[in-house]
């Protein structure tokens, strides 16, 4: 596996250079953000003590001691004898106008909080002052249902703002919030509740996906049913649609409201006191819990917010996410501590109309646009005249996670929405550190589908398989400190923590990426290495494969798996998606065939090249390859109910027969 050396595309200039990062460094006397990462690697200990000042964060009571290792990196403890609480930094903080901390200024209780569309393009707006009577009343609520301080509430809603309301509310009142995607079936939502041992379920009579009903109040109770600690279930009525009613345990959430009484923050919350428990497998095999804190959730999330993406109040910022992945409530949390403002939206980002998100960021102003390698392949395909018809010139900042990008989409992302005027600020970590690994600057000259550098204090490196720290090639993406929102191993597992993450590189934080740093010290990424396809012994990313197939100018995406061969171990895969007006020819074969020889040599030419109407992905626009493998290969895909279009499944089921 290799990587060319690529050219920057990016300069920062103008108003570029006066972002936070570039405040941040200049006080401490540094000469450019290369000083500004280094020594932030290189002393943690210096950053964190430094960042938590200038950014303002509010303490109940200081930390007397920023860390304890005692008990080895996996079980570091942050901010000992520290006590806060993330609401009380995100919106309390802001109910009075003009107050300073650090770098920070509060917004008042009338700045706009938060922009809600529906899928008929109807906005719904709230106040930092809405927004927080909200909240306090829905945690009047789960006060009243005998919610206490670490009791888990399960959040199974779809991306309304009462979602957002819950999630707050739970952290107010010191709660644990277990967010979990609307999307999933009943059996995924029963596991998570089950393992959380949550006490209420938040969820709602349905949801709107592409003008239809989705029935989420029938997966709820087949799930509440099967989890005896649920004892109580409050439906948001949003569709207005005829649900099951269960007596004693169902209520309605606007009933609710109507008699419960505004509470107070809890303040004087421990800083390592759960927030949210957050699960990162999918919907087979049980779930892995991470156990994120107050402190290290605001630390870690309010940094790269701040640094990274410079929200200021005057930022209208949009990420295309749901409450069910971390990056929403790392988008909730950030983006209100800095006091800008948040949209979100339910349905698909391509419907009624494929430019239903560039209607978004056209008709809000929005500023910061984040957004998937995926849904982007996806909505440059509909053509380019849903693009050419509106006005992007809002735009400030681009940025994206997920997976690794291919140069074309990238290139068309940066070039078409961003007019080449805004960075790519292209950002990885992972739900088990409610944050990023690798996050660029602003400050920072970018190539294309780079991740910038490691994220300010995140001591990140590259190793070969000797744990070796190595550069110009692809190896294993490492961490070598500690950071305060690493979760706290997994929920009722702590083996199964350990193994996953420290077992191959002892005292080391092993993150399962591939990934390479180049001759300029850009860094790039490869995909996971649990998908590495291994083909004559010579190992491949799928996500290397995939971006070779979508530079032929036929192709709009692709998805790569690897199967069985009885040579060479493994052979690729692929399946296509084409652009409008381009058909399936044995000659376009041969020529993708061709493109990826040359990419990544000829012992990586693929056996099987299928051109499908669609590839199935989740609601977030993730691929799904390993139920594409499973069902190519005509073996159990397990449950399908994350796949936003499983009649895709289909076309490939008779593919291999």
């Amino acid at each position: 596996m290799s990587k060319t050396i690529a050219n920057v595309i990016w300069k920062p200039q103008g108003k570029y250079l006066e972002c936070r990062a570039a405040d941040f460094l200049k006080a401490h006397g540094m000469k450019d953000w290369k000083e500004l990462v280094a020594r932030s690697c290189e002393d943690t200990d210096w950053f964190w003590e430094e960042a938590l000042k200038y950014m303002g964060v509010k303490w109940t009571r200081e930390y007397k001691k920023l860390m304890d290792s005692s008990d080895g990196f996996e079980w570091t403890k942050w901010f000992v004898d520290g006590e806060l609480n993330i609401v009380d930094n995100i919106l309390d903080w802001h109910m009075e106008k003009g107050k300073t901390l650090g770098a920070r200024t509060s917004v008042g209780k009338d700045h706009p909080a938060l922009i809600f569309e529906d899928e008929e393009g109807e906005p719904r707006k709230y106040t930092y002052g809405e927004l927080s009577e909200l909240v306090s009343k829905t945690a009047g609520v789960m006060k009243k249902l005998g919610v206490g301080k670490g009791d888990a509430v399960g959040i199974y809603m779809p991306m309304v703002p009462e979602v957002v309301a819950v999630l707050f509310a739970c952290f107010k009142i010191g709660a644990v919030a277990v967010p979990v995607f609307s999307g999933f079936g009943s059996q995924a939502l029963a596991a998570r509740l089950e393992d959380s041992e949550a006490k209420v379920l938040f969820t709602a009579d349905g949801g709107v996906r592409r003008g239809k009903l989705v029935e989420i109040k029938k997966d709820a109770d087949q799930a509440a049913d099967a989890v005896a600690s649920v004892k109580h279930v409050v439906v948001l009525k949003h569709t207005a649609n005829e649900v099951a009613w269960r007596e004693g345990r169902d209520l309605w959430l606007h009933e609710e409201l109507e008699k419960a009484e505004s509470v107070d923050t809890v303040c004087d919350l421990p800083a390592e006191h759960p927030s949210m428990y957050l699960y990162t497998s999918g919907t087979t095999g049980k779930p892995k819990g991470t156990v994120h804190t107050h402190g290290g959730a605001l630390a870690q999330i309010s940094k790269e917010l701040g640094f990274c993406f410079d929200v200021q109040p005057e930022d209208v910022f949009f990420w295309v996410t749901d409450i069910g992945w971390m990056m929403g409530p790392w988008e909730m949390i950030g983006v209100l501590f800095w006091g800008g403002t948040m949209v979100i939206f339910e349905g698909a980002p391509n419907y009624p109309t494929p430019d239903r998100i560039w209607q978004i960021v056209e008709k809000q102003k929005v500023s910061t646009l984040g957004i998937s390698p995926t849904a982007i392949r996806a909505l440059r395909s509909a053509g380019e005249e849903w693009v050419d018809k509106h006005d992007f010139s809002s735009l400030r900042l681009l940025g994206s996670t997920g997976e690794p990008w291919d140069e074309d989409s990238y290139m068309w992302f940066f070039n078409r929405i961003g007019g080449g005027k805004c960075p790519v600020i292209n950002i990885s970590g992972g739900t088990e550190v409610v944050g990023g690994l690798l996050t660029p600057l602003p400050l920072m000259p970018l190539k294309p589908c780079s991740l910038g550098g490691p994220g300010l204090a995140m001591d990140i490196d590259v190793f070969n398989e000797d744990g070796k720290s190595i550069k110009g090639e692809i190896g294993h993406l490492v961490c070598k400190k500690p950071g305060p929102s690493m979760t706290k191993g997994f929920l009722k597992a702590p083996e199964r923590y350990i193994e996953t993450y420290f077992e191959k590189f002892p005292g080391v934080w092993y993150h399962g990426d591939w990934a390479m740093v180049d001759e300029d010290g850009s860094w790039f990424l490869y995909g996971r290495s649990d998908d590495t396809i291994k083909v004559a012994g010579k190992r491949v990313g799928p996500g290397e494969v995939e971006s070779a197939l979508v530079e032929h100018p036929d192709v709009a995406e692709a998805a790569v798996v690897g199967v069985p061969h009885d040579i060479k171990g493994e052979s690729l895969a692929c399946f296509i998606t084409l652009l409008p007006g381009k058909s399936e020819s044995e000659e376009l074969k041969e020529e993708l065939r061709k493109l990826v020889a040359g990419k990544l040599g000829k012992t990586m030419r693929p056996d099987k090249i299928h051109t499908v109407p669609a590839l199935p992905k989740t609601r977030s626009g993730k691929i799904v390859r390993r139920t594409i493998r499973s069902t190519y290969l005509g073996e159990d895909a397990g449950d399908k109910s994350s796949i936003e279009n499983p009649e895709a499944l289909e076309h490939i089921s008779v593919l291999n027969m």
